[in-house]
């Protein structure tokens, strides 16, 4: 007798990458709807919010953590309890996609799972005219060989920020839902915040930081 899959209710996202790629900005553009050009070191956030999907209470913890990897046991914990990840690079630095990869690999070795939930973020993608990581390049990388989601994404302007917190939730809140060939798929790479994919909505209710 097969049983249902019962839905998570309790979610933790966690943004990893390099040092400066904006993983706080990210995090604060979707929290708080602002943008602060002087970047500051985090060594470890823990935020907490309630969302109200189709009638469902959700409470998701997102952890912003340190880019510059001083307390490795941290990290470790923080992706054992991780349920999705946001793997976090500059669309303008090549070495903060490296590190992606260097994350993606301890990820996959830690949970043991090639199907973990991970979407890779290009940010700052209102830089375009600094370039440097292609997009093309990315996408076969990250949807074909790695098997996960490749959105791209701007704190400053705010250009699809919710797209990579919708789809992150969509990974984990309804495996159910999820068949190997959707996780496969290849999608085309938004222009503009316009090409964001629409997911159910999501209602803000709250949220807090915990020290």
């Amino acid at each position: 007798m097969s049983l249902a899959v019962k839905e998570k209710t309790t979610v933790r996202l966690v943004f990893l990458g390099a040092a400066g790629v904006g993983k706080s900005a990210l995090i604060r553009r979707f929290l708080q709807d602002r943008f602060e050009s002087k970047h500051k070191r985090t060594v470890e956030e823990l935020h907490s919010i309630e969302y109200d999907i189709d009638g469902t209470k959700i409470r998701i913890e997102i952890m912003d953590t340190s880019g510059s990897y001083s307390f490795p046991a941290m990290r470790k914990l923080c992706i054992r309890d991780g349920d999705a990840f946001a793997l976090v690079y500059s669309i303008e630095d090549p070495d903060s996609f490296a590190e992606v990869r260097r994350l993606r690999e301890e990820i996959v070795e830690l949970k043991g799972d090639k199907l973990t939930a991970i979407a890779v973020v290009g940010n700052k993608a209102d830089l375009e005219n600094q370039r440097q990581v292609p997009a093309e390049d990315i996408l076969s990388t990250v949807e074909l060989d790695w098997n996960a989601t490749f959105l791209e994404a701007s704190a400053k302007s705010s250009e699809n920020v919710l797209g990579v917190f919708k789809e992150l939730l969509q990974q984990v809140n309804l495996p159910s839902r999820l068949s190997p060939a959707l996780r496969r798929r290849r999608e085309t790479i938004p222009k503009d915040s316009a090409g964001a994919r629409k997911r159910p909505p999501m209602k803000k209710t709250n949220s807090c930081i915990i020290s």
